[in-house]
This record gives structure tokens, C-alpha cells and sequence, in this order.
């Protein structure tokens, strides 16, 4: 879960492509991942990035885009 990131580390997380805060969310799988809190790259899409034993993968290669 996203609550396993140091809340420091946590704080200064921000999306690699927009530059945007990141929020907490899960995906359809129920697993944590981290969600842009602005739309990126497009309007109305955001991009979400996935947590893994708890480390957040912060790759755009790795991040999904999705309608919110």
C-alpha cells in the first residue's frame, strides 16, 4: 500500500512528466497506485503510476493513462 512510503518521501513525490502532486488511488485490480492530481498529458486523462512492495514506480514507460 501507498501508506508504506515514508510520508517525507511521500510529500516530495511528483509526477516525472507534468510535474504534478500525486494522489493515492487503486486500480481495477485493487492493487495502490499513484494517480496525478492534474490532468496529464491530456485533458480529461490522468496518469497513474504503480506502487510495488511498496516503492512507487515513478517511470513514464511504466505509468498507465486512463479517462477520469
Amino acid at each position: 500500500m501507498t501508506s508504506q512510503i515514508d510520508p517525507w518521501v511521500r510529500d516530495i513525490l511528483r509526477c516525472p512528466v507534468g510535474q504534478h502532486k500525486l494522489l493515492d488511488d487503486t486500480n481495477d485490480a485493487g492493487e495502490p497506485i499513484l494517480v496525478c492530481e492534474q490532468d496529464c498529458p491530456t485533458e480529461g486523462q490522468r496518469r497513474s503510476y504503480p506502487v510495488r512492495d511498496g516503492i512507487p514506480v515513478m517511470l513514464a514507460d511504466e505509468s498507465t493513462i486512463s479517462a477520469r
